[in-house]
């Protein structure tokens, strides 16, 4: 069951005070819908939650093509002119992304989110929505 947004303010932002040059922390489930966001308004944690939901189905689709591969995306870091981007797993259908600004201590960053989806990862959970046929999505 997903933590209520506002137990998860809180913590996304002692996530990006805890790592100098975080710029925007986002929630998301699976299917690409913001759940919380810290240091970003709504309309760019909408955007960032729908490009994370293609970005995690082709990560999910590469981990199949390893001979181990499971299919399960567990990190994705991209550096970029200007930053860096993060996205992990945080529990069954949950997301958590990060965007930061070049110079970011990258060890840090991984630690502390590794930490954060230790920490409450259980509570991040986001079941596929029901469709109008019953079934998930």
């Amino acid at each position: 069951m997903m933590q209520k947004r506002a137990d998860l303010d809180w913590i996304l932002k002692d996530l990006a005070d805890g790592v100098p040059q975080t710029r925007h922390v986002v929630v998301l489930s699976a299917d690409g819908l913001c759940i919380a966001q810290h240091g970003c308004d709504t309309d760019t944690a909408d955007r960032i939650a729908a490009a994370c939901a293609g970005l995690q189905s082709l990560s999910a689709a590469i981990a199949l093509e390893l001979p181990r591969g499971d299919g399960q995306m567990r990190l994705v870091v991209i550096e970029m002119d200007g930053g860096f981007f993060y996205l992990m797993a945080a529990g069954t259908g949950a997301y958590l992304a990060v965007l930061a600004d070049e110079g970011v201590d990258a060890g840090l960053m991984g630690q502390r989110m590794r930490d954060l989806v230790a920490r409450i990862g259980e509570h991040l959970s986001s079941p596929p929505r029901a469709t109008a046929a019953g079934r998930g999505t």
